[in-house]
């Protein structure tokens, strides 16, 4: 009955007075979607589409190939599963899934078949799972059930197509979700062999939070002509986000970190610390412990089980601080997420901007700490480039609550701290080694940074070399002692630049090298000041080019040089015409909508995919050396049969592979012969895919029951077409239903028939039953 309402309502929605139907613009009856998938719409609670839905369904539902860059929780899930519900339409009776969707673990995947069942309520659809970790024969028969979406991870899926030797010929829709983690968990084989199995009039999206280089180059292969829609997230930081940049020595930066943990941030506060590799990783963590902080720690080779553990740990506050690399951390979602350190200052802006987006996320507010150090500063600098965002050198009275402060750390602080560090590497002796691994892995760590721009190299070193101390640490107990005085006096000393060489200290009047570079340095003044004299007449050399003189010998400034028309040379230095300028500065009022930003980060980007592409990508170096970039040498090996280097391991070289359809070589472990027991177990003939339900599935009832054993075959459905549990959930076609009562019917003629005989013989020997 409610039902019934809904859909009557649903009706009075999309119906005028005259029966004619409406699309309001704006929702989701406006994208032209069916009654049943709108009414599945509404059930859900939706009323608007999201951004990420508002832009990708329209090209969904024209057929397009589409790749869109949508964060977790954007609504990305439902921007897929609305067009195929409106594709696929209902159940079809052709053997062979029609939709496909590919997720990297099996939580997401789990979750999207539960999404998928709550939004496609009111369609016919049937949905099935194959991911790793259930039961292999529980899969084959819901395999067997025609499902028409598929919703699994690539491991356990290329493993069934490779056990059943089944056919994606009839797959008309292909999602890839999560694709950037399905290539960073290793999937990349498992993706090509499947792409391989699927029609080429597909239609596919690739769902993706970042574009790996890698990614860009399946979806060139993979997609035809795709669509780039994007929300513009990457490239913006949250209002909401507060960054505080810390100028610190490499050499204390173990000491701050502390600090930051122990003094400034709150007890009750998450806080998740970026450090470059796995073994930085191993020693902040037993650093943080040592210090009787709760820590646990995620890197990408840490085993599975552990990593379950200490995200869990995290997840329920046991742990308020977790260490990780950049690769670990993309599987890691903590809405709640307070804090973000970043230990060492990543060399890519986008990194950063991936780093620092986990904070300040729906609504809340967080709080993004950065350990600068010298050589990290023109990577700072190509940031704020980046964002279009100053940085501003602390002041005295500057407020702590300003954004993007670049201040230093008290050094009564500094002291304070290296010798709580230095006492904390006494009493832990395994301390001194993981430092030492550590700084060993940070020299390997350097050599795959990407380098600075030149222009923020050159800004760098403009830069005071003394900088006040930051407004955060104006509250903390260690600087109530530190006055004006004492910080004008280490200015005076950081400030300091002596006159004399190196060869003049501790040098008297009768020394040699003191007549030596006195000689040298009368010499020297003099070329040094006809230097400084030529670089003080460049400017007015300028003028006097360009022909314009100040009456009363003043120099002539920007301003008044702006109301002369400049000619204009061409590459050969000749002066052409003057180009004229029709808009007059002073009384142009220039118009920009006020929305125009955040429409122009929700835009869709014209051109070809191939430049879209390319201004998007973001490669996440590795957490340790296999990770890290290599030259050639080091990713060949030396094979012993053949004498010479491959570029393969010798592991994978002597392991058994068996050749699929498309030439490439796998593991020979997805084929061990499950589905032919499994089949003969329960007398079912294997799955063929085009062919129509009730047609190919040949033998007995459940464990033979229903007949005799190996005799009087039957064709049909039930529990025999699809073994145990084969259509548990799923509606019975009018075929099955009709063979089932046919089923029943026999057998109760065949026992009456048996009854009949029993009470004949038994006549004339006794009183016959009831």
């Amino acid at each position: 009955m409610a039902a019934l309402l809904l859909g009557k309502d649903v009706q009075g929605l999309l119906l005028g007075s005259k029966g004619t139907r409406k699309k309001p613009s704006g929702s989701f009856s406006g994208l032209g979607l069916s009654l049943p998938v709108i009414k599945g719409v509404m059930r859900k609670g939706y009323r608007l589409p999201t951004p990420i839905q508002r832009k990708c369904m329209p090209f969904i539902l024209g057929g397009k190939d589409v790749v869109a860059m949508a964060r977790t929780g954007s609504g990305k899930t439902a921007a897929y599963l609305l067009p195929m519900f409106d594709r696929l339409k209902t159940h079809s009776a052709k053997i062979g899934a029609r939709a496909l969707i590919l997720s990297p673990t099996r939580e997401l995947a789990t979750q999207t078949i539960k999404f998928t069942k709550e939004l496609g309520k009111f369609t016919d659809l049937r949905a099935a799972l194959v991911v790793g970790g259930d039961s292999m024969e529980e899969q084959f028969a819901s395999l067997h059930g025609n499902p028409d979406i598929i919703v699994a991870t690539p491991g356990r899926l290329l493993h069934l197509l490779v056990e059943m030797e089944l056919k994606l010929a009839s797959v008309e829709y292909v999602v890839f979700d999560e694709a950037d983690r399905l290539f960073e968990m290793g999937f990349s084989e498992q993706l090509r062999e499947i792409l391989f199995k699927l029609p080429e009039s597909r239609q596919t999206m690739l769902f993706s939070a970042t574009l790996p280089k890698q990614l860009v180059e399946f979806a060139k292969a993979g997609l035809h002509d795709p669509v780039l829609v994007r929300l513009d997230v990457e490239s913006q930081l949250s209002q909401q986000l507060k960054m505080t940049f810390l100028a610190v020595r490499s050499e204390v930066k173990s000491a701050v970190l502390l600090h930051l943990l122990r003094s400034v941030m709150s007890s009750n506060e998450q806080t998740v610390v970026f450090a470059p590799t796995k073994h930085h990783v191993e020693y902040l963590r037993e650093l943080i412990s040592s210090a009787g902080i709760p820590v646990c720690y995620v890197y990408s080779s840490l085993d599975q089980t552990a990593r379950k553990i200490n995200i869990a740990k995290f997840h329920n506050r046991t742990a308020m601080v977790m260490v990780v690399t950049d690769v670990a951390a993309r599987g890691i979602d903590i809405p709640t997420l307070d804090n973000v350190i970043n230990y060492n200052f990543p060399d890519k802006p986008k990194l950063f901007v991936h780093r620092v987006g986990r904070v300040a996320r729906a609504g809340r507010s967080g709080s993004a700490y950065s350990l600068v150090s010298p050589d990290e500063l023109p990577s700072c600098l190509d940031l704020h480039l980046f964002t279009s965002k100053p940085l501003l050198p602390a002041e005295p009275d500057m407020d702590s609550e300003q954004l993007g402060v670049y201040g230093s750390v008290p050094q009564t602080i500094l002291d304070e701290e290296e010798e709580f560090v230095r006492q904390l590497h006494t009493r832990n002796s395994d301390l001194p080694a993981l430092l030492k691994v550590a700084d060993n892995a940070q020299k390997q760590y350097l050599r795959s940074c990407s380098q600075p721009s030149p222009e923020s190299v050159s800004r760098s070193k403009n830069l005071p070399v003394y900088l006040n101390p930051h407004p955060i640490f104006r509250r903390s107990p260690l600087c109530e002692g530190e006055g004006p005085t004492r910080d004008e006096f280490l200015k005076r000393i950081h400030g300091y630049r002596p006159a004399a060489t190196i060869l003049e200290v501790h040098s008297t009047t009768k020394t040699t090298s003191k007549t030596v570079m006195a000689g040298k340095r009368k010499m020297h003044d003099v070329l040094v000041a006809k230097e400084k004299r030529k670089k003080s007449l460049e400017k007015d050399d300028v003028i006097k080019r360009r022909g314009i003189v100040v009456a009363h010998g003043e120099v002539a400034t920007e301003d008044d040089l702006k109301q002369f028309r400049r000619p204009v040379a061409d590459a050969a230095g000749s002066v052409g015409k003057l180009k004229l300028k029709l808009r007059d500065d002073e009384h142009y009022i220039p118009h920009i909508p006020s929305d125009y930003h955040s429409e122009k980060g929700l835009s869709i980007v014209g051109g070809s995919f191939d430049k879209e592409a390319a201004s998007l990508v973001l490669d996440l170096e590795g957490d340790e050396g296999e990770g890290a970039k290599k030259t050639q040498k080091e990713k060949m090996k030396w094979d012993r049969k053949r004498k010479r280097f491959v570029g393969q391991t010798g592991s994978e070289a002597n392991s058994k592979k068996i050749k699929t359809e498309s030439g490439r070589k796998i593991s020979s472990s997805y084929k061990t012969h499950l589905y032919q027991q499994w089949r003969e177990r329960h007398k079912i003939d294997s799955l063929t895919t085009g062919g129509e339900e009730g047609e190919g599935f040949q033998g007995g009832s459940e464990g033979g029951r229903g007949g005799r054993r190996g005799r009087g075959k039957w064709r049909g459905g039930g529990k025999g077409a699809g073994g145990k549990g084969a259509t548990v959930g799923d509606l019975k076609t009018s075929e099955q239903i009709l063979r089932k009562r046919k089923k029943k019917t026999f057998q109760a003629s065949r026992r009456s028939q048996k009854q009949g005989n029993t009470r004949g013989r038994g006549r004339g020997r006794g009183k016959p039953r009831d």
